[in-house]
């Protein structure tokens, strides 16, 4: 038993830092609050012992797997893992013979993790189908994939879906820390320095990866020579660049450098100026910033500074967030590059930007319009209260425009200026007002 046991820690020792620093107790996950705080439905139904089918999703090193080893610890049923990459429908068919064999010896039900289930086709996911809605064996599938996209409907109407979140920087930080102190899974036992610029720049760089992070911690922990024999391991920001692999690019202690990256990258576009716009562009997909982030500023300001000067400046821009979304880092690179560099050199009019800003503060105002009558919907009271009633429809008219009140005010809130397209919008606008 001795010898048991000393080859079970030997080979513990083996692996990485990121399966070894994995927590077994629900108490010490962290991260994923949303769906695992206190009264949440997850944490309730592992606490009970009461979980049905699951299906986790959610980016890389968020905890998806840990969490299923976690219910492995907890529950009274016994536990398989399989990995859908490696894999297939003979080892489903094997898993789930000996569960039903199982639970008629004992009454004890199987709990089946399958990794990556997105990587099942749809014939060998419907190898499951029988036996997990009967209940045996419970599933738990984890995938990084958009399962409504990569798993069966039937498949997903039998089973409760939980998002992961993308881990925060402080979620990595404590991750960290506490893999620095853990004396048995971690480098408890090892007389390590570690810098907190460096721990900050292995959480921002690793983009909400905990297996990410920890590799790097590893890396560099254990190829850190000591500056003098006996002495501590400093594992400084330079230790932690190489074994991240990418330097830090110095947003300020106050992270005010932040806010003023992203506000001169969209003055930037703003004052179309392509050349800058790249560089800063460039220095936040190097600092980590979420690409999703310098997305949503690049169809705002396609909206608010460009508007209908160039209407396919919108469409870009927001085809630019879609794409970065599906194809993830570094690819997003090129979208984000591409619609960016569009709204620089687009025509520029925030006539729109403008409009909308005095229409809300007229309405917060209190200047409120009655709905013209003729405008309103006729559905259900035309005849009672003549609702709808002398509404012209404008496309049975010549030019498919027809003079009538649409606002009973004479302001002005949309200006089109000279710019671009809007340009002839103001033409064709002043041409209607010529016909009425």
């Amino acid at each position: 038993m001795d010898l048991f046991v000393k080859e079970k820690t030997k080979l513990k020792d083996l692996e990485p830092l990121a399966v070894r620093a994995r927590p077994t107790a629900l108490d010490d996950f962290v991260g994923q609050e949303h769906i695992l705080g206190q009264d949440k439905l997850l944490r309730r139904l592992i606490e009970a012992d009461k979980i049905s089918s699951l299906i986790l999703y959610g980016p890389p090193g968020c905890g998806k797997t840990t969490l299923a080893l976690i219910i492995s610890e907890r529950t009274k049923s016994y536990f398989e893992r399989i990995n859908a990459a490696s894999n297939n429908v003979q080892d489903i068919r094997r898993i789930i013979d000996v569960a039903k064999k199982r639970l008629s010896l004992d009454s004890r039900r199987t709990i089946l993790l399958i990794d990556e289930i997105h990587r099942f086709n749809k014939a060998q996911q419907d190898v499951l189908m029988p036996d997990v809605e009967a209940g045996n064996p419970i599933l738990i599938g984890t995938t990084t994939h958009n399962p409504f996209f990569y798993v069966n409907a039937a498949l997903l109407s039998r089973s409760q879906v939980f998002e992961f979140k993308k881990l925060s920087d402080d979620d990595i930080t404590v991750i960290l820390r506490k893999a620095l102190t853990d004396k048995e899974n971690g480098f408890g036992k090892m007389p390590v320095e570690v810098d907190e610029e460096a721990v900050k720049h292995l959480a921002k760089v690793s983009e909400g990866d905990a297996r990410r992070a920890l590799s790097a911690l590893e890396v560099g922990v254990l190829t850190t020579t000591p500056a003098e024999k006996d002495k501590e391991i400093h594992f400084t920001l330079k230790v932690a660049e190489e074994s991240i692999q990418k330097k830090a690019v110095l947003y300020d202690k106050d992270e005010d450098g932040h806010y003023d990256t992203i506000s001169a990258f969209i003055k930037s576009m703003r004052g179309s100026d392509p050349d800058a716009v790249l560089y800063w562009l460039a220095k936040m997909i190097y600092a980590g910033e979420d690409p999703r982030f310098i997305a949503r500023r690049i169809v705002i300001c396609a909206a608010e500074d460009v508007g209908n000067a160039d209407p396919q400046a919108l469409v870009v821009a927001n085809a630019a967030l879609q794409v970065s979304e599906f194809v993830g880092m570094p690819e997003a690179r090129i979208p984000l590059a591409q619609a960016a560099v569009y709204v620089a050199c687009a025509p520029k009019s925030n006539a729109s930007y403008l409009g909308i800003e005095e229409a809300l503060k007229d309405v917060e105002q209190g200047k409120i319009l009655d709905v013209p009558d003729h405008l309103k919907d006729s559905h259900l009271d035309q005849k009672t209260l003549g609702h709808g009633k002398g509404y012209k429809y404008a496309h049975d008219y010549e030019g498919h425009h027809v003079e009538q009140e649409y606002k009973p005010s004479d302001k002005k809130y949309y200006i089109p200026t000279e710019m671009g397209y809007e340009k002839k919008i103001k033409e064709w606008l002043e041409k209607l007002k010529k016909h009425e």
